[in-house]
């Protein structure tokens, strides 16, 4: 079951909001034989200005936003459907954690590590900071709940990039050290399938999968806000995320960053489709 959650957390209408409308329009919906749940109007973000207590972007209207993404997950799943959701940015996810039980697992493949919060971040945009917030670490502001939403112990962190610069080693020590850690380096030194395979089948329980499209090497899909070198290339991000899509206790998945601003004849976009088709069809 497809829904849009349009969030673009830096309040100024990015790319990243038109995405979904992007990639249904590539003709997502036919290619993954999905069901139609619409767009969630109030996941938007129309306020670029920094919060002073909390330094969230939009903080008020982000808690807005988190609230009906929450409502909609957590109906779709409890009428049982497998939502997969298309943001927006990576600010979607608190939203639908909140959806979730604590107990689920979450598979968070990203080339951030998205552990900075509203002090520490250097845009204020809460996809800066959604990891932290989810566990316990965030600003509340960025959700609304002062508690952890997911046991960091049950959080895997795959495909992040290593820290170059002081902002990016601050973040990385701010990482709870409960959370499984496999960087990019790892995945493509070592056979990306064979990891995916093993956190399908080794874990117990629900889960959750989310998937940041700037993981890609920006070679592949340089279509996102913030590229990262030395990233997972298509076939290394099919094998990985293959058996995980397709796994029998996953929940749904979330999509994010596809900034369609850097795609401006539709090409990136078309590739995501066909590599969302292959990982969730075959």
């Amino acid at each position: 079951m497809v829904v849009d959650a349009p969030l673009d957390s830096s309040g100024a209408g990015r790319g990243e909001e038109r995405a979904p409308a992007a990639l249904r329009r590539a003709g997502l919906l036919d290619a993954v034989a999905a069901d139609d749940d619409g767009q969630i109007d109030e996941a938007r973000l129309r306020d670029p200005r920094r919060d002073r207590a909390s330094g969230v972007i939009g903080a008020a209207g982000l808690v807005r936003a988190g609230a009906a993404i929450s409502a909609r997950i957590g109906g779709l799943i409890a009428d049982g459907h497998r939502p997969l959701v298309l943001g927006g940015d990576c600010a979607i996810l608190p939203g639908i954690c909140r959806a979730l039980p604590r107990t689920t697992e979450l598979w968070f493949v990203d080339a951030h590590p998205d552990f900075l919060d509203g002090a520490t971040s250097p845009t204020g945009e809460a996809a800066d900071m959604d990891l932290s917030v989810v566990t316990g670490h965030g600003p509340a502001a960025a959700i609304g709940v002062d508690d952890a939403l997911l046991d960091p112990a049950r959080v895997h962190l795959l495909g992040h990039r290593p820290a170059t610069d002081e902002d990016s080693r601050v973040e990385a020590a701010r990482i709870d050290p409960a959370i499984h850690q496999v960087p990019a380096a790892d995945l493509l030194r070592a056979d990306a399938g064979a990891v995916g395979a093993r956190l399908a089948a080794d874990g117990d329980g629900l889960a959750w999968l989310h998937l940041d499209l700037d993981v890609v090497d920006p070679r592949d899909l340089p279509a996102v806000t913030y590229p990262e070198p030395d990233g997972l290339r298509w076939p290394d991000l099919v094998a990985l995320l293959t058996p995980l899509a397709r796994a029998d206790r996953l929940l749904g998945m979330s999509v994010t960053d596809l900034n369609t601003d850097e795609d401006p004849d539709g090409r990136h976009t078309r590739r995501v489709v066909e590599v969302l088709a292959q990982m969730l069809t075959g």
